[in-house]
């Protein structure tokens, strides 16, 4: 494929995927896998207040996901409020979701981070896929499991997404009544930036090139006898805008990396844009009602508009938190800057 613009290439998830790949970077990228499988590698601290354990379970999809629950040591005994977490787009339990989740747990919540569906520990093939239908699922397969632990009230769970999960967690509270509030950080419209480029810049011309190129790469993928992967993402960021460069600031140093990240150390399928380019994920914003939505983005991120529209497109109680001067991966492990007490009285209220 040729490079497309910056503002499509950026749609294809932040990796500047191209088609011309051959397989050995794919057999590269399940041998990194493979290598740190049994890696106990995690970004951040765990509190001394907290317990961790992995825990297994399926979707309604049969695919079996893999997560990291924590829990508060201090519990009285009685059923704990939950929360579900994962996120950002293209990282695992280990980053983001897995810092968001010890703190939560400090503050008194048994909190579930997890890998989505063919990426991280849990299962699925082939290899780094996204889709906007199972990872919406893969956040109702959390509560499926939450819901069916004697610590947890199944009647007291929500649900956190961080960037392109901050979507899918929308889209499932939406669909599913069981979740009773939900908090999004540097959230990402997964299916709009991949359908419209970022700023709904994309043309129809765009358009229609980028899924020629995507459906002529079928071709490919099919007579090779499985999806090709492209380079792996973040690294010549000569000409890069500086929100990719922040981007790897966090994926490629010591601050945020990961091996089985894929924004670390791989990249996307490169058909994976064509399910999101042709399935909106917001269109039931308006049915979380009359739960409540927390939305929360930095002042100077280049995502922050997705929150605002999400806030506009939904209905109260709602509320958009805009933290300032900060940028968009600032809410991915900066414990000073990500709001954990805002959130921590959103989901108490909330969760009753």
């Amino acid at each position: 494929m040729k490079r497309l613009s910056i503002l499509a290439v950026a749609a294809l998830m932040l990796v500047g995927q191209s088609c011309t790949q051959n397989q050995s970077v794919n057999n590269q990228n399940e041998e990194d896998m493979n290598n740190t499988a049994q890696t106990e590698h995690y970004t951040f601290e765990l509190s001394d207040k907290v317990t961790r354990e992995k825990v297994t379970f399926k979707n309604r999809y049969g695919i079996t996901l893999t997560g990291d629950l924590y829990i508060p040591k201090d519990s009285s005994g009685e059923p704990l409020p939950a929360l579900a977490i994962s996120g950002p787009f293209g990282a695992v339990k280990e980053q983001s979701s897995g810092l968001y989740a010890n703190q939560m747990a400090e503050r008194g919540f048994a909190v579930l981070a997890f890998d989505p569906s063919y990426t991280g520990e849990s299962g699925g093939e082939p290899r780094h896929v996204a889709s906007p239908d199972i990872n919406t699922e893969d956040f109702s397969a959390a509560v499926d499991y939450l819901g069916i632990q004697n610590y947890v009230d199944r009647n007291r769970i929500g649900i956190i997404g961080i960037c392109g999960w901050a979507g899918f967690a929308l889209n499932a509270t939406a669909v599913d009544k069981r979740v009773k509030a939900v908090a999004t950080t540097s959230m990402y419209d997964m299916s709009r930036v991949n359908a419209k480029g970022y700023n709904d810049a994309t043309t129809l011309e765009q358009r229609t090139q980028i899924l020629e190129q995507l459906s002529a790469q079928r071709w490919v993928d099919a007579e090779n006898g499985a999806p090709a992967v492209g380079p792996k993402g973040l690294e010549d960021l000569t000409d890069a805008p500086q929100f990719v460069k922040e981007y790897a600031d966090y994926y490629k140093t010591e601050r945020g990396f990961h091996e089985r990240s894929i924004n670390s150390n791989g990249s996307w399928t490169i058909t994976n844009p064509i399910s999101f380019m042709n399935m909106p994920i917001l269109t039931y914003i308006k049915e979380i009602s009359p739960r409540p939505v927390l939305l929360i983005a930095g002042e100077n991120a280049h995502s922050r508009y997705f929150s605002e529209d999400a806030y506009k497109a939904a209905v109260e109680p709602k509320e958009l938190m805009i933290i300032p001067n900060a940028v968009h991966v600032d809410l991915y492990d900066k414990v000073d800057i990500i709001p954990f007490d805002k959130l921590e009285t959103f989901f108490k209220e909330n969760l009753e």
